[in-house]
């Protein structure tokens, strides 16, 4: 798991191959190391291929602290199942999903991530 820092304050942090019960813990402390109050932040699934609910639980800790400290968070690049988990789960309605980080890049630096919490209750999600 790489953190990097993209221009104009926008962190990365790219998410390992199997993010499940062994790999969880310490991926959650990785995302949450790099979420600031109002700040930025593109979660790159690219190589995950696993993602057990325990990874499901680590997102929703995430959008959570995400919506409590004011934070914008983008996914992108996940596929094949991990995709599926974000769709099942239903991640992908309530984070911004982007296809690629060029793309995840562009919605935040032009401020069109909409807040977690926002998007929680206008879609009548329990919350």
């Amino acid at each position: 798991m790489n953190n990097a820092t993209t221009g104009k304050s926008i962190s990365t942090v790219m998410l390992p191959t199997h993010v499940d019960s062994a790999t969880a813990g310490s991926v959650e402390a990785s995302i949450l190391r790099e979420l600031r109050p109002n700040g930025r932040l593109i979660i790159d699934g690219s190589d995950v291929s696993y993602m057990s609910a325990a990874g499901v639980r680590t997102l929703a800790t995430v959008f959570h602290r995400a919506t409590d400290v004011g934070a914008k968070v983008v996914l992108c690049r996940f596929s094949g199942p991990a995709a599926d988990c974000l769709l099942v789960s239903g991640f992908s309605e309530l984070f911004d999903v982007a296809p690629d980080v060029m793309d995840a890049t562009r919605r935040l630096t032009q401020g069109v991530v909409g807040d977690p919490a926002e998007r929680l209750h206008r879609r009548g999600a329990a919350g």
